[in-house]
């Protein structure tokens, strides 16, 4: 739940810079935005090969609540998907013709009570799988496969994106 505090934060984060009007920044500075793009996709690839590398090793990792908010926080905040989630709903959902501070009475509150839920879902499941898929032989495949997940995604950004 320390992992969902922190994308919650991130989430207002964004949507904090939105209505201060980033979204539209980052849109009409197509340079800026292609830089954070291929940050994310190098980003993801990266954890791909480390979660591949990794994948064999177990080591349980003791982690404090703020270094776990910390961590969550910041890779919510550099995940591509999220960033042109963002930018993406932003420019299409937000009417011109209306004050941004109107709408925003609407789109937070339903944008991070989607986003609480999504990823309260997500810990509910990972609680309930936990017990079931603890085997090793199970735990290495499914790390592999998973990290193999990140680096497909971080290439088929790269070619969508580049």
């Amino acid at each position: 739940m320390v992992c969902v505090a922190a994308i919650l934060s991130q989430a207002t984060l964004f949507l904090a810079l939105t209505i201060l009007g980033l979204s539209s920044i980052l849109v009409n500075t197509p340079e800026t935005l292609m830089t954070l793009k291929i940050i994310g996709i190098i980003f993801l690839i990266y954890i791909g090969f480390k979660g591949l590398i990794d994948a064999g090793k177990y080591v349980r990792r003791e982690f404090s609540f703020g270094s776990l908010f910390v961590k969550s926080f910041l890779i919510a905040t550099i995940n591509p998907k999220s960033l042109a989630g963002y930018l993406a709903a932003f420019t299409i959902i937000i009417n011109p013709d209306v004050a941004i501070r109107t709408q925003m009475w609407v789109i937070v509150p339903t944008a991070l009570t989607i986003t609480c839920l999504n990823y309260t879902s997500f810990c509910a499941l990972g609680a309930f799988l936990k017990d079931k898929a603890v085997t090793v032989t199970l735990n290495i495949r499914l790390r592999r496969v998973l990290s193999l997940f990140f680096i497909l995604y971080g290439v088929a950004l790269a070619f969508l994106t580049i």
